[in-house]
């Protein structure tokens, strides 16, 4: 598996955002009631992902240490807000119906941990590499999560008729109500987790999240303020 492939693999399966690292909880349990809001918050997520990793790669050297979160917070929301006005240029309704969670973007934590942990430290190619891994990632559990709400929840697929032409079936409202997020999240990274020990019982190890995410000090790369525990040392840096 080459370095391309790996970072794609990575955030789909290895470090999937939702279902392994369970980051971006707050628009995947909010916006998720129906699979059309799941996949256009996924997708602009993946497109600001994308183009602020290649962004602070490039930058990365010229950034001062001192001021690189303010720096990637500017081109996050710089980033952020042209996507919003594009939304609500030639996507109204998705637009209206995503509400709040568009600009929330820029300080949802997928973003600033690749920033931080990822991009900062590598090249441009190996940086849109992963912020698409990882924006695919992302994109596949709010769409899953959505697709299943919305199909149990509203009896429709996409949209469209599905189980409510079914003549006596009554569709579940709760799973389009705030206890149906949590329940569907929650037998969703039970079954990642299955899927992840059967695929380490057949001799294909999934490392755990390297980098600040997992809170591993040694590949983190922070200054020495930082109060976290390094695994590979066994005390605080």
């Amino acid at each position: 598996m080459n370095k391309y492939t790996e970072r794609l693999y990575n955030g789909v399966i290895k470090e999937n955002p939702t279902f392994v690292l369970m980051l971006g909880m707050c628009p995947t349990l909010a916006v998720t009631s129906s699979a059309i809001n799941g996949l256009g918050m996924g997708l602009s997520t993946l497109v600001v992902l994308v183009c602020s990793n290649l962004l602070i790669s490039l930058f990365r050297n010229i950034i001062p240490n001192g001021v690189r979160i303010p720096a990637f917070i500017v081109i996050v929301a710089s980033l952020v807000t042209v996507v919003q006005l594009l939304m609500q240029a030639y996507l109204p309704a998705l637009s209206k119906s995503l509400g709040v969670y568009i600009p929330l973007i820029v300080v949802n934590c997928i973003i600033l941990g690749r920033a931080e942990s990822y991009a900062s430290k590598n090249g441009p190619v190996e940086s849109v590499f992963d912020g698409i891994g990882m924006g695919l990632g992302f994109t596949m559990g709010l769409t899953i999560i959505g697709l299943i709400r919305e199909i149990l929840g509203a009896g429709t697929f996409f949209g469209l008729a599905f189980l409510s032409s079914i003549k006596g079936y009554t569709p579940a409202t709760i799973f389009i109500m705030a206890p149906g997020a949590f329940l569907v999240l929650g037998f969703l990274v039970a079954g990642m987790n299955i899927v992840r020990k059967k695929m380490e019982a057949k001799g294909k190890p999934l490392a755990e999240p390297a980098g600040c995410l997992s809170g591993d000090c040694a590949n983190c790369g922070m200054s020495a303020g930082c109060t976290g525990k390094s695994q590979a040392a066994g005390k605080s840096e």
